[in-house]
């Protein structure tokens, strides 16, 4: 039988090259769509190593609508996975038409193909950051998701509201909006994993590429929240976790005979303070980190994390894996690199 073939646009990124393994060990055929812009072309051969086969490729830009149009005419695709996107907070501040440009105007490139050439099945890569600030936690699907603060998060939120708008205008587009908490720790195999380009903006890989002697000292942003022990709490998930949410996903709107949009937290269900994420890692990696406190940086939400039940009920999916198993598969990917 003939495996159905899916689009994965940024699948040479850090979750989307974990969701390429999943969905070629599911049974799918994954086809991926990357310009590099945060990623290297090596790791390529690391999904073909994990595959046992090669995965076939394209190096477009997906806001580049007659170069994308020849991956839908070559390889007639059955869905589409959306992660290309850029998705640094403090940069997108710095740049906002950036982060317009690319975000939302490869959406517009894809639905207008999808839409061309019959495609129905969609999953988005969306964000926890569409809550903003939240005014209770956990975080459930129905909570406000206009507050963004940042122009990343503010894409998000015009990205899904595209995606609904879509769907109502009589389309037969399908989609399931994934929001994402926080992403982290690598393939187990130590062949994937996170590759931040120049400083990291991310609390892990900055807190791995210290213990590896390549950044002096970590900054925890602050230590006065009104959290347990002062420094913000995130939702961290393991990213094995994320992308076999992903085919969780692709199987539940392959099934659904009516066209929908629903909206799914990808979350643990669980809140880790950074000193909680810092003392953990130190016990994994069994050495001491070199931190200090530093003034709150601007934009940081104090605490959020997702109420993962809609998830478990709809799509039958759940996390597996432990803040430790994150940090101790973050570790060794890192030692790999070396």
């Amino acid at each position: 039988m003939k495996k159905p073939t899916i689009i994965v646009t940024g699948g040479a990124g850090f979750i989307g090259s974990h969701t390429v393994v999943e969905l070629n060990q599911s049974g799918f055929r994954p086809v991926i769509v990357d310009n590099f812009s945060n990623s290297e072309p090596f790791i390529l051969d690391r999904i073909a190593e994990l595959c046992g086969e090669k995965i076939e490729s394209y190096t477009i830009d997906c806001t580049k609508e007659e170069d994308f149009e020849r991956v839908f005419s070559n390889e007639k695709p059955d869905g589409v996975i959306h992660f290309a996107a850029f998705k640094a907070v403090g940069e997108s501040v710095n740049e906002p038409l950036k982060y317009y440009h690319n975000n939302i105007g490869s959406l517009v490139v894809l639905l207008n193909l999808m839409e061309k050439h019959g495609v129905r099945n969609l999953v988005f890569s969306s964000s926890c950051t569409v809550y903003g600030q939240p005014h209770q936690v956990p975080v459930t699907e129905s909570s406000p998701a206009k507050n963004s603060q940042s122009p990343y998060g503010f894409t998000k939120v015009v990205c899904e509201q595209m995606i609904n708008d879509v769907h109502e205008s009589g389309s037969h587009l399908s989609a399931v909006l994934l929001r994402y908490f926080n992403p982290i720790g690598a393939h187990p195999s130590g062949k994937l994993g996170e590759l931040p380009r120049g400083i990291p903006n991310n609390l892990v890989p900055y807190i791995t590429q210290t213990a590896a002697g390549l950044r002096s000292s970590l900054t925890i942003h602050g230590n006065d929240y009104s959290t347990s022990d002062g420094t913000c709490i995130r939702d961290y998930i393991h990213v094995v976790d994320l992308a076999q949410a992903h085919i969780a996903a692709l199987n539940w709107i392959t099934k659904s005979e009516e066209a929908t949009v629903e909206v799914f937290n990808v979350g643990t269900g669980n809140g880790n303070s950074v000193l909680e994420v810092v003392n953990t890692f130190q016990d994994v990696a069994d050495q001491s980190l070199n931190y200090s406190i530093g003034p709150r940086r601007s934009g940081d939400v104090e605490q959020i994390w997702a109420s993962t039940e809609k998830a478990e009920k709809i799509l039958g999916w759940r996390p597996s894996l432990s803040l430790k198993d994150a940090l101790r598969d973050a570790w060794n990917w890192q030692q790999k690199l070396k």
